[in-house]
């Protein structure tokens, strides 16, 4: 059984083995220094919180959350932005663990909740975020602007 707990600095080079997976998955070539270079000033600066699914004391899954505030609400909010399962662990319900977790946190934090995103062809995010209570907003349209 999976064991869901905030990823530590001890935790580094399991995490960054993940987080090196998932920008492949993204298509971005491998570079495991860069994401352990980038997820050690995340955590030494407390800039994000990762948390990590383990089974059998190995690192399986993992989250990554940036906190942001609502002004409107007047209170934090997290980005869930990363959220990623190795493929020999998948259909476990590691996904839904860590989304638990991250809710758990939103409470602990006095937040109002997590925002993520996710592409229309990701059939099984898709699938699975509304089954954990989350809503489609089709309210309001996305934005972004990329530096040239």
């Amino acid at each position: 059984m999976a064991v869901v707990r905030r990823a530590t600095l001890h935790d580094l080079e399991a995490v960054a083995g993940l987080f090196n997976q998932y920008r492949m998955w993204y298509g971005k070539d491998s570079d495991l220094a860069g994401a352990r270079n980038f997820l050690e000033a995340r955590m030494k600066n407390d800039e994000s919180v990762i948390f990590i699914a383990t089974e059998q004391e190995q690192a399986v899954a993992f989250t990554q959350l940036y906190p942001l505030f609502s002004s409107t609400r007047m209170k934090r909010l997290w980005l869930l932005n990363d959220l990623f399962v190795n493929d020999a662990f998948r259909s476990r319900g590691l996904s839904k663990a860590l989304l638990e977790r991250a809710k758990t946190l939103c409470h602990e934090t006095g937040a109002c909740g997590f925002t993520l995103e996710t592409a229309k062809t990701n059939n099984v995010g898709n699938a699975l975020y509304p089954a954990v209570g989350m809503k489609l907003n089709t309210e309001f349209n996305f934005y972004y602007w990329d530096t040239p």
